[in-house]
């Protein structure tokens, strides 16, 4: 049954008394969805691509680069969701019309296509890397850089320190190519460096046009991301040819539309020696409690999963879940049933949780993002008052493993999200593409307008399957 009711959608003003308000739905979907080309500024024509793996085939065939199967059709969609929810109220339901209709959403498949708009042996093409370290940095430049090389573009260079080393003086353009990069892999943290802000748009816009540079690939989270789509209307206004592709990385999981982002995998079990340490540390201690706090600002996916993957954690506080420290149903009450129950007990805190029970700075960093107040500090001295308080002797142990998960070596799963990504940015700017980003959506490579993807933060849904899982593994109660 159709509702005669209003909602918006994304940017449209959706009214399902409307039959074709489905049909309206699509078309808007598919307009946001839609990537920015070149050609929407300049008449080009396309070229046979240069990028073919058939040399390397190892059955002596002479198939030719037209019956080569390797190539992504431009018709080609991924299907972004693929659960069909029968109510609202179903766990994790996200219904566009009150009724939950079947909607399909369909983003763009990446790839290399068959066709380019860019002559390799011409092109210039610049890496940066921005914001924070992340595991696999060095694994996405490489894997850029090979691409690069395979389609024949021989002038490739970083831009060290992020976006300010466009600007700075003495920061010089570092030439990179796969003998340069071959190895970085091994080590963590970035082979270009990292900075949070930098020079003015129309300063970065003008750096790229002395500089000659075709192609620009920038490796970063959501303020970084929205640097690029600055930088990439910048060149439109200007009427440039430069294809400005993103990478997604975000340790915090963070991105929109996207199953997961590079160095997530690997945050996840790096997490796992923190939080083992903090389980055998309360273990071994008269009524000790161990507490870990993880990365996560305004989304709590890395304590979420860390949670369920150790096994060892009795209480999960992120972001999303409001919660209660005082009272009958506070924490600290559920903390004391622990130490009577089993002796000692296991706390993980992301770190923006609880910081609406904090006093707030309203400081920002050099990305604009707000500075939190330290929840795990705050967390570890109010277990203490308590228990000292109600005369109860704890042990408390306090890890905050940030800055070691931050800059250890992308793990396998991370490392090879890290080459698919690289590859496929690679491949959307020679397929002539801007204001892009990379990712990987329903288990599938896809292009996404950056537009779409910097609108809001992706945050843990309370009422999600994997949030219920982790309560059940935790068995901790609601703290209200």
């Amino acid at each position: 049954m159709v509702r005669h009711v209003r909602a918006v959608s994304g940017k449209l003003d959706l009214d399902f008394s409307d039959p074709s308000w489905k049909q309206n739905y699509q078309e808007d979907w598919n307009r946001r969805f839609s990537l920015p080309h070149i050609t929407d500024i300049y008449d080009l024509k396309p070229r046979l691509t240069t990028f073919s793996l058939k040399k390397n085939r190892t059955d002596g065939s002479n198939i030719s680069t037209d019956m080569w199967n390797g190539y992504v059709n431009k018709n080609d969609r991924a299907l972004l969701k693929v659960i069909k929810y029968a109510s609202p109220t179903s766990a994790g339901a996200e219904c566009v019309d009150p009724d939950c209709s079947w909607v399909e959403h369909w983003v763009h498949r990446a790839g290399p296509r068959k066709e380019i708009y860019y002559q390799p042996g011409e092109v210039k093409a610049a890496i940066v890397t921005c914001g924070g370290l992340c595991p696999g940095l060095n694994d996405v430049i490489r894997q850029i850089v090979f691409t690069l090389e395979i389609y024949g573009v021989k002038n490739i260079v970083g831009i060290q320190f992020g976006y300010r080393g466009f600007c700075e003086k003495g920061l010089k353009e570092m030439p990179l190519s796969r003998k340069v990069v071959e190895n970085i892999n091994l080590a963590g943290g970035s082979f270009l460096g990292v900075s949070r802000g930098g020079a003015k748009t129309s300063e970065i816009v003008d750096n790229i046009q002395a500089r000659r540079i075709d192609m620009l690939f920038v490796i970063g989270g959501n303020g970084s991301h929205a640097g690029a789509n600055a930088i990439h209307e910048e060149c439109r206004k200007r009427k440039l040819k430069v294809s400005v592709v993103a990478v997604p990385k975000t340790i915090d999981n963070d991105i929109l539309f996207m199953d997961k982002t590079f160095g997530f995998d690997t945050a996840v079990e790096e997490a796992q020696r923190a939080i083992n340490s903090a389980y055998i540390e309360a273990r071994s201690a008269y009524h000790g409690i161990g507490l870990v706090k993880l990365m996560g600002r305004s989304s709590g996916f890395i304590a979420m999963q860390a949670s369920l993957s150790s096994g060892q954690i009795d209480v999960c506080l992120i972001p999303e879940v409001s919660f209660t420290l005082d009272g009958e149903h506070g924490v600290m009450r559920h903390l004391e049933h622990l130490l009577e129950k089993k002796g000692f007990c296991v706390v993980c805190v992301a770190e923006g949780a609880g910081q609406d029970l904090l006093q707030k700075s309203n400081a920002t960093d050099a990305s604009g993002n707000v500075i939190l107040s330290d929840f795990g500090v705050h967390m570890q001295q109010k277990i203490k008052k308590h228990f000292k308080d109600i005369g109860v002797p704890a042990d408390v142990k306090y890890i905050d493993p940030t800055y070691m998960v931050r800059a250890c070596r992308a793990n396998a799963s991370d490392a090879i999200l890290c080459t698919v990504l690289g590859q496929n940015a690679v491949h959307g700017a020679f397929a002539g593409f801007s204001g892009i980003t990379s990712g990987i959506s329903n288990t599938h490579y896809a292009y996404l307008p950056i537009t779409e993807v910097i609108t809001t933060t992706k945050r843990v849904n309370p009422n999600s399957r994997m949030w219920h899982r982790c309560l059940t593994s935790t068995g901790q109660p609601d703290f209200h």
